[in-house]
């Protein structure tokens, strides 16, 4: 047993050394004088820096759609399955329509019905209409003939009084005069009556007109009724209100589903239907590094499923509210992704993705642990034969590996890397974005 460790452990620090090497010989411009026994070296070139957000998340269409039915009953056609293209406006779905059919009879006879007691209403109002109108005119004739009648009787009875106080008629001739112009006045009252007993007849109208009013009532309530019978009729059958593919499929012909309107539980979601005419990656960044996000950014997204492939990705939204989960803040960044091979995504997949949060051309650089700080100030040793130069220098943007020098070094100096002594704007936050996202994005 002790034997077999002893030959472990020699082999376990070889392959940390190759390792290492291997790390070492990656550093790009860092080199080691052969002949010598000092500290490694770097020459100050001019080159690209990429600063990098890392994260992960998952892909997602640009739109879901759960497929429900306004209807209950058995299916009877379900054309389409799993992975299937569909068209705005194709048959997704079509329910046993025998109930909603006598539903619909039922509701034609009602309206038919109805519009026969409203037909009926209109013609007794008319009727009686025209039965006032005839007897308003008869009886203002009668009165304007009783009036008549009245008035002369009147008159008459009047001329035998005045004769028979000259004794120039009989009393006989006198009463029965007097008893003509009673008679009339009578028959003037009976007129009167008559007009006043038409008031009576208006009134009728006004109930009749109500009648026509209820009944039409009726027919609208039953055309309304007849509409919804009519809609739940097509509720039968589910159309497609998207181009989309078909991602779940939760039923079969002959089930007996519910409708997703009148069941308490929802109804039953009968497909799911994505939209993938845009793909979109929800990435979840850190607090510490969502201040170098910016919506418009670019980003480079990978997949374990398709290991080398880079997909371009440009920043679209950033969650104005943070999620707290095992007390770390996260802020969700949708990012589209815009490479022509963005088919080959599927909803949910993982997604690695690098948001380029800075990103500079043709600049001078320097291996990121050729920067010291001291106080405020970042330092540079600068390799001059025997003596070498300590130099304050500005840097701007790096990528954990490089570093973007702005002032204080020129192009083709040599200076000393400090293993270890690394200036970057990733120190203490873990590691930089990986060298290979670079590699396979130059390609």
């Amino acid at each position: 047993m002790w034997r077999k460790k002893k030959i472990i452990i020699p082999a376990v620090a070889v392959l940390a050394a190759l390792v290492g090497g291997g790390v070492w010989m990656s550093r790009g411009s860092a080199k080691r004088d052969p002949a010598a026994s000092g500290p490694a070296t770097a020459t100050v070139t001019r080159g690209d820096v990429r600063l990098a957000v890392a994260c992960t998340g998952r892909v997602v269409a640009n739109l879901d759609v759960d497929i429900k039915c306004k209807a209950s009953g058995e299916i009877t056609r379900l054309p389409f399955d799993i992975s299937d293209e569909v068209k705005k406006g194709d048959l997704l779905l079509e329910l046993d329509p025998v109930d909603e059919k006598r539903v619909l009879s039922q509701a034609q006879v009602e309206l038919a019905a109805s519009q026969a007691r409203l037909a009926i209403a209109q013609r007794n109002l008319a009727i009686a209409e025209s039965d006032l109108a005839t007897g308003r005119r008869r009886a203002q004739a009668a009165l304007e003939s009783a009036q008549a009648r009245a008035a002369d009787s009147r008159a008459k009875a009047d001329r035998m009084k005045q004769l028979l106080a000259k004794e120039l008629c009989s009393q006989e001739d006198c009463d029965t005069a007097v008893t003509s112009a009673t008679q009339a006045q009578g028959d003037l009252v009976s007129a009167q009556v008559a007009i006043e007993e038409l008031k009576t007849q208006e009134d009728a109208l006004e109930l009749k007109r109500q009648d026509i009013v209820l009944a039409q009532t009726q027919v609208d309530s039953n055309t309304i009724a007849l509409t919804q019978a009519q809609d739940r009729l097509a509720d039968t059958k589910v159309i497609s209100p998207i181009d989309g593919v078909v991602v779940t499929r939760n039923v079969q012909v002959g089930q007996i589903i519910a409708s997703g309107v009148s069941n308490v539980g929802g109804g039953t979601t009968v497909l799911t239907l994505s939209d993938l005419s845009h793909l979109y990656v929800l990435a979840s960044v850190d607090e510490s590094d969502i201040g170098k996000v910016a919506a418009g950014q670019e980003a480079i997204v990978t997949a374990d499923a398709f290991p080398g492939r880079i997909f371009d990705g440009k920043i679209v939204r950033i969650a104005t509210r943070g999620v707290t989960e095992s007390n770390v803040v996260t802020f969700e960044v949708k990012i589209e992704v815009t490479g022509r091979d963005r088919p080959l995504l599927r909803p949910e997949m993982t997604a690695n993705v690098e948001i380029v949060a800075a990103e500079r051309s043709g600049v001078l650089t320097v291996p990121s642990e050729a920067v010291v700080r001291k106080g405020r100030q970042r330092f540079a040793t600068v390799v001059k034969g025997a003596h070498n130069e300590e130099r304050a220098v500005e840097i701007g943007i790096s990528d954990g590996l490089t570093t973007e020098v702005v002032s204080g070094l020129n192009e083709g100096e040599t200076v000393q890397v400090h293993a270890g002594g690394s200036e970057s704007r990733w120190s203490g936050g873990g590691p930089g974005p990986s060298r290979q996202f670079r590699m396979m994005r130059g390609r």
